[in-house]
């Protein structure tokens, strides 16, 4: 639901609009879309009020929506895909040779010269798909562009890729409206931002007469110092729950690293270092090779993610739809999975506790047989928590836990990671972003190129990490 709000694009701007899950941001898109009729107020495009009856009035009109899961078929061509449902027509039959000129056009317009529009898009990468979305909905002459968590499925390396598309599509005079829960991208790519709360308006402001904390305290009531918990005090840490003796496979190589009963070790590095390779090897996804493992001490053997979770060791992955859930499953059965999967006869079928559990971690549903997929994001995360809980890990690693979930959700997975690690739990945390990263670790650990360049202390500035992520290693001493 949306209550007065207002909302100006401009040609050749990009205009961020942030709020919390539930704000008002997918409702406000599907009536820019024409899926909602809006109540009361006017739509106007290039100054003239405009109703739309259906989608298909609002791409009359000019309106394209880039939606976060992108609605391409893969095993047709790029050129079939742009044009699907509206292919030009020549004598009674399909006119290819001018939808593929038509397409290669448009991505020469774009300056994409490396995508083949008679590829099928089962071929092409994250990236290029996402290009593919972007040129379908500029051949319907789209003048406004919105774009839902446009980097929610890229790599680290494919996001400035995408920056570099923003920009020129900006200077092509198209107004984008940017939607993120990435403070770093919002900042990095508007001009302006639009705050929504509860269906409603709060601010909107040029993004250079605004901080991450206005942002926050705008989108949530709360400033951004309470984003990240205190870090654990030296009395609150204990003996090594995992430690790695010169471990190595294909992948990684020579690691040594310790992570103690009550503290949140950070892993940075850029994409491609070997973070994820990292925690798949200690899961034994792709176990080590060399080297030992050890759990309190005693050196382990993990062969496959079924031993390391009988041993403690939990895993929550980065890809949290496609790794983390069975999405068609209710919450309950996602909560039980690793309990049911992993372990062995009444620890196993043992499910008395699971409301105290799922309590415990804040999840929001309508109860436990609501399936996962129409969880937010968030309450999804929360659920991957809570199945890993039901096992009671000694060490749990985390992958991206705040990946594609908006900053109130963020504040209570850190808040939940934190009270974890108080419980005794040994967390070794992966994250892309260099300020939940600082904010959350007692110690951070960069990798560079399968190694570890070294080891900052709390609080370490971004430049430290960065200069050990590309090989500076003086630059962070």
């Amino acid at each position: 639901m949306l209550r007065g709000v207002d909302l100006e694009l401009r040609a050749g701007e990009v205009h961020a609009l942030m709020g919390e899950n539930g704000a008002g941001k997918s409702t406000l898109l599907k009536v820019l879309a024409g899926v909602h009729k809006p109540d009361a107020g006017r739509i106007e495009v290039a100054g003239q009020e405009v109703s739309f009856g259906g989608p298909r009035d609002a791409q009359a009109a000019g309106i394209a929506i880039i939606h976060q899961e992108f609605a391409l078929l893969e095993h047709r061509t790029v050129a079939e895909n742009v044009y699907l449902g509206r292919e030009p027509v020549r004598r009674g039959q399909v006119d290819r040779r001018k939808m593929v000129a038509d397409t290669r056009a448009l991505l020469d317009w774009l300056g994409e010269d490396g995508i083949d529009p008679a590829e099928t898009v089962a071929r092409l990468t994250v990236a290029q798909r996402q290009v593919v979305e972007i040129v379908k909905a500029l051949s319907t002459d789209a003048t406004v562009l919105a774009m839902d968590e446009p980097t929610a499925a890229l790599a680290d390396h494919e996001v400035e890729l995408l920056y570099d598309l923003v920009r020129r599509l900006r200077e092509r005079g198209i107004a984008i409206l940017y939607v993120s829960h990435r403070m770093r991208e919002v900042f990095d790519l508007s001009q302006r931002i639009t705050v929504l709360k509860d269906g409603a308006f709060v601010h909107c402001a040029p993004t250079e007469e605004l901080t991450s904390d206005d942002l926050v305290r705008h989108m949530v009531g709360r400033s951004l110092d309470t984003l990240y918990p205190d870090r654990a005090r030296p009395d609150d840490v204990g003996p090594v729950r995992l430690a790695l003796r010169g471990a190595g496979n294909e992948r990684v190589r020579a690691i040594d690293l310790e992570v103690r009963a009550g503290e949140i070790v950070g892993v940075a590095g850029l994409q491609g270092s070997g973070r994820s390779a990292l925690a798949r090897a200690i899961w034994g996804v792709e176990p080590f090779r060399v080297g030992r493992l050890e759990l309190d001490g005693v050196p382990q053997r993990v062969r496959g993610p079924r031993t390391a979770v009988r041993k403690g060791i939990g895993f929550v992955t980065e890809d949290r739809k496609g790794e983390g859930l069975a999405l068609n499953q209710s919450v309950r059965d996602n909560a039980l999975l690793v309990r049911r999967a992993a372990l062995r006869g009444a620890k196993a079928r043992r499910s008395g506790d699971l409301a105290d559990l799922l309590r415990s971690v804040a999840v929001v549903s309508r109860g436990q047989h609501q399936e996962a997929r129409f969880l937010s994001g968030g309450n999804q995360q929360k659920v991957v928590l809570a199945k890993w809980l039901a096992v009671a890990p000694k060490v749990l690693i985390v992958d991206e836990p705040t990946r594609g979930i908006d900053v109130g959700a963020k504040q209570t997975v850190h808040h939940l990671l934190r009270d974890l690690a108080a419980g005794g739990i040994a967390i070794l945390m992966i994250s892309s972003e260099l300020p939940e990263l600082i904010g959350m670790s007692d110690r951070v650990l960069v990798m560079f190129e399968g190694s570890i360049a070294g080891e900052l202390p709390a609080g370490a500035s971004e430049e430290a990490v960065m200069a050990l992520a590309t090989g500076h290693l003086e630059e962070a001493s």
